[in-house]
């Protein structure tokens, strides 16, 4: 489970009254119609100016109204388009300004041609031709041309919506495709890790073996404790590799000698220690009874932590500051990071957007661990990554708490 903050604008449009969330504007939106306003009306008052027209408050007002509308075309573009059509087919037929093609149609038009299917998108544009060209000032050869000019303005934005629409299609695909590529990237990785501490479990249980073998006659102790440890080692390699074969591998090139095991938590205080020599002040805390874990939990908390620092060092500055805690629960193990972003980090604008590569990484491992993870902007400035990862204890192991600092 991951648990990524919602943007501001959603929250803030949660808390306002429903028929005002209905219109589902943004700030963006709003600045749209005020800029709509202003050519609007820039364009009226030319017009007028140039006619020797005076210009009405009637006039002004049917402007000006267009502005409320547009900020409902991301939810109904088809009404704004009839809202705004009818404003300007009064407005053309209380004055006698000449061929014109407002920018509030413009807008509108394009709201219905990139957000509704070609059968609407052809309907609208077939109306809107002839009804940005009724009033009294057309008359004669007049008329044929604004509907010419009319008929271009409407292709020309039809055109750009749907090119447009056809580029954030393929951006977001891309967008997607890139995603998918890094989970089996990470994936990957996360198998040759588990690979790689299999294959030390294998390598200990064949030393085990033949150190067995060769001390049964004449030392059965011996002889014995290599036998317990070929026997947890043997149930290790066992959970590791039905782990293994959870995850997707492809594409790996024939191992030499089986290589070290992979870091764990032992080597926490060492990437913690890396991180205060970069001039990032991090403290650590462990808190409950320290205990073995299995090797790709110990990966997997290791992992979180070390990918969590680096995105702090890269996002919030040398200047944050960072603390890590490691609990330890009689079924469960913990870790958190989190950091006061230094004042440099601001909440993620909405979904996905936080959710970058090393995220996707954190949330695979967590999942084939069967945990949860949490990651999320804090409201007082910072970041928090925290994972919940199932961690039985060991048979006969005695429990207890305790808290130890370091740093």
């Amino acid at each position: 489970m991951t648990m990524i903050r919602t943007d501001n604008g959603a929250a803030r449009a949660a808390r306002l009254p429903y028929g005002i969330q209905a219109l589902n504007w943004t700030r963006n939106d709003a600045l749209l119609a005020i800029a709509v306003i202003v050519v609007d009306l820039t364009g009226y008052s030319l017009s007028a100016t140039e006619d020797g027209r005076a210009l009405t408050v009637p006039a002004l007002v049917l402007v000006v109204l267009t502005a409320p509308c547009l900020l409902a075309r991301r939810s109904r573009p088809v009404t704004v388009l009839c809202a705004v059509l009818a404003l300007g087919l009064v407005l053309n037929l209380i004055t006698s300004q000449g061929p014109h093609f407002s920018a509030g149609a413009i807008v509108a038009l394009y709201s219905v041609a990139r957000l509704r299917g070609p059968a609407v998108t052809t309907a609208a544009a077939l109306a809107t031709v002839p009804l940005t060209v009724i009033g009294s000032g057309y008359a004669g050869t007049t008329r044929f041309t604004a509907l010419l000019g009319n008929t271009i303005a409407v292709l020309l934005v039809v055109a750009a919506a749907l090119l447009t629409r056809r580029w954030q299609q393929e951006t977001e695909a891309r967008r997607t495709l890139l995603a998918e590529r890094a989970v089996a990237d990470e994936r990957r990785r996360i198998a040759r890790e588990l690979h790689d501490i299999v294959a030390h479990h294998i390598t200990t249980m064949q030393l085990m073996a033949g150190g067995a073998r060769a001390n049964l006659a004449h030392d059965p102790e011996t002889a014995r404790e290599a036998l317990v440890t070929l026997e947890g080692s043997g149930r290790m390699a066992l959970s590791e590799m039905r782990q293994l074969l959870d995850v997707l591998r492809a594409g790996e090139e024939p191992e030499g000698t089986p290589p070290a095991p992979q870091p764990g938590t032992g080597d926490l205080e060492r990437i913690v220690t890396e991180a205060r020599l970069g001039g990032m002040e991090t403290g650590f805390t462990v808190d409950g009874p320290v205990r073995p874990l299995p090797p790709a939990l110990g990966l997997t908390v290791f992992r979180i932590v070390q990918e969590s620092l680096t995105n702090t060092r890269k996002h919030a500055g040398q200047r944050a500051r960072a603390h890590v805690r490691l609990t330890y629960r009689p079924d469960e193990v913990t870790v958190e990071v989190r950091d006061d972003g230094a004042g440099n980090r601001p909440a993620p604008s909405r979904p996905g957007h936080a959710c970058g590569y090393g995220l996707i990484g954190m949330r695979e491992r967590v999942a084939l661990q069967g945990g949860a993870l949490e990651a999320a902007a804090l409201d007082s400035g910072g970041f928090r990554v925290a994972a919940r990862l199932p961690a039985p204890p060991e048979p006969g192991a005695p429990g207890g708490e305790g808290e130890e600092e370091r740093g």
